[in-house]
């Protein structure tokens, strides 16, 4: 499985000449080259960083056999073309484009408690690479590959190293990056990477940077 970092949270899994994309939101430049060229879509959640609207909802009208998955929320804004759409629940499995899929649903991180809380959905992929949106949602698998969000408003450093603890992946790789300077990205390492108390090595990949994912 060949694994590609784009803008913030948003990633392609490729596999068999087949692409699941994750999260293509606003702030990734080149979503709609990356919808064009996708398999099928998984959405973590609602929010405009991991979720653009219009370029899905384009995508999906030009392609009647492109299939999205993601949070029950969704479904109003993506009416329009609501047979391609599927919500999904905890404890789900479903196969898509190839690969096996596993769903762990919970809420949001907190950012403030007046802020209205919303559900968010951690994919667990082919058992091996976990993506958890917005949450510290432990999904209870031995997990090799943890893409590890590490800069937002809800992030927080001692419930990442928890997290991070729990989790026990062989890799974490940073996600949900973009508001960090070089010096916040060192920042991180300090007290996320191997040499921290997570005692698991955190990996920073570049804007279109892939790497193969070699299973253990």
């Amino acid at each position: 499985m060949r694994l590609t970092k784009y803008t913030h949270a948003t990633v392609t899994l490729t596999k068999d000449d087949k692409t699941l994309l994750i999260d293509p939101g606003t702030l990734t430049p080149n979503s709609v080259e990356l919808l064009a060229d996708a398999d099928a879509v998984l959405i973590t959640h609602e929010h405009f960083d991991h979720f653009d609207t219009d370029k899905i909802i384009a995508a999906l009208t030009d392609r009647a056999d492109l299939e999205l998955y993601g949070p029950a929320s969704i479904a109003d804004a993506l009416s329009d073309v609501a047979g391609q759409v599927h919500a999904v629940s905890t404890g789900e499995s479903f196969e898509i484009a190839g690969f096996t899929v596993e769903t762990f649903v919970g809420d949001h991180a907190v950012i403030h408690p007046e802020i209205p809380k919303i559900d968010n959905v951690g994919f667990l992929i082919d058992g091996t690479v976990y993506h958890p949106g917005d949450a510290y949602l432990n999904p209870g698998r031995p997990i090799q590959t943890l893409l590890l969000p590490v800069s937002g408003p809800w992030i927080s450093t001692e419930q990442a190293i928890d997290f991070v603890r729990a989790v026990r992946p062989n890799l974490s790789i940073a996600i949900h990056d973009l508001m960090l300077s070089d010096a916040g990205k060192a920042t991180t390492e300090m007290f996320l990477g191997e040499n921290s108390l997570t005692g698991t090595r955190l990996e920073s990949m570049d804007l279109g940077e892939s790497r193969d994912l070699v299973a253990v």
